[in-house]
């Protein structure tokens, strides 16, 4: 499979329709960048059943400053719509096969169960003193 392109404008319909989702945040004139993009082209080819996009971040400022990037390449994984990896810097091919393994090997019912932990002890925390 091909990578996608990734904007902000189909990045809710991507995120949201597909199970796992890898992006690559790069720029033309980043050389770590052009080297890690045969890799991720590769083990898109080799995982038909992950979604490999990439987002322009001088094209894509925007998607780019709501991830925080400050550094690039950054790799980031989406697993049923909840972001579970991100982390800066050009991956050889073997460690990112590991980082797929792991994302695909994730029990995710302790994910979505960690995520309503996280976001309930939010909510308590919002809530006024007086509505305790």
């Amino acid at each position: 499979m091909a990578t996608l392109t990734l904007t902000k404008e189909n990045f809710a319909e991507t995120i949201g329709g597909n199970d796992i989702v890898f992006i690559d945040f790069w720029a033309a004139w980043c050389g770590p960048c052009r080297a890690f993009g045969p890799v991720f082209e590769s083990a898109s080819e080799a995982h038909e059943d992950v979604v490999f996009a990439k987002v322009d971040t001088e094209d894509q400022q925007e998607l780019a400053g709501m991830f925080g990037i400050t550094s690039i390449p950054t790799l980031v994984a989406f697993r049923e719509k909840v972001l579970v990896y991100g982390e800066a810097g050009a991956l050889p091919a073997p460690e990112l096969e590991k980082v797929l393994g792991a994302v695909k090997d994730l029990d995710m019912a302790e994910v979505h169960s960690k995520v309503a932990e996280q976001q309930a002890a939010k909510q308590t925390e919002q809530e006024p003193a007086d509505a305790q």
